[in-house]
């Protein structure tokens, strides 16, 4: 083991709502068409910002859309922030903490927030599915270093 590998910190220093929305513009009438036999939607976002040299805000992005007979039955946005303080990663390693595992830290808090909206909005519980953060981090770098050798090939 390294001398730099035995000086990585990480810790969180805070988790927060940072913004949050309901909308059910079909109700009271989505309550009272039919079995509830929903199309749901769901979108995940991250978006990592650098504070400082060791301080990073993280927010996680869950839109759920739910469409009862092509109509909009719930639309619901979460952002779960949060502040994590990473020292002693080399870049590689830093990309894989602020891409997967702090987005994965703040996802339960996000879930929750999820179901508990759907449930006051009316609806029936609504707890998403783990995330495999991890694969969708490796899935984006993928994508970017197609696209950088896309670019670099339409270049020559």
């Amino acid at each position: 083991m390294s001398e730099e590998q035995t000086q990585q910190q990480f810790s969180i220093q805070k988790i927060f709502m940072k913004d949050v929305s309901f909308e059910s513009p079909n109700s009271p009438a989505v309550f009272t068409e039919g079995e509830w036999k929903p199309e749901v939607n769901v979108q995940i976002n991250t978006e990592a910002k650098a504070l400082n040299d060791s301080l990073h805000e993280i927010t996680l992005t869950i839109t759920v859309t739910a469409k009862q007979l092509d109509k909009t039955a719930f639309l619901v946005e979460v952002k779960q922030s949060g502040i994590f303080q990473l020292k002693g990663f080399e870049q590689e390693q830093l990309g894989g903490m602020l891409g997967a595992y702090c987005p994965e830290t703040l996802f339960p808090y996000a879930r929750e927030a999820v179901s508990d909206l759907v449930t006051k909005g009316g609806f029936p519980q609504m707890l998403l599915s783990p995330v495999n953060f991890n694969a969708l981090y490796m899935q984006h770098q993928q994508q970017q270093q197609a696209q950088q050798d896309a670019s670099t090939e339409t270049a020559h």
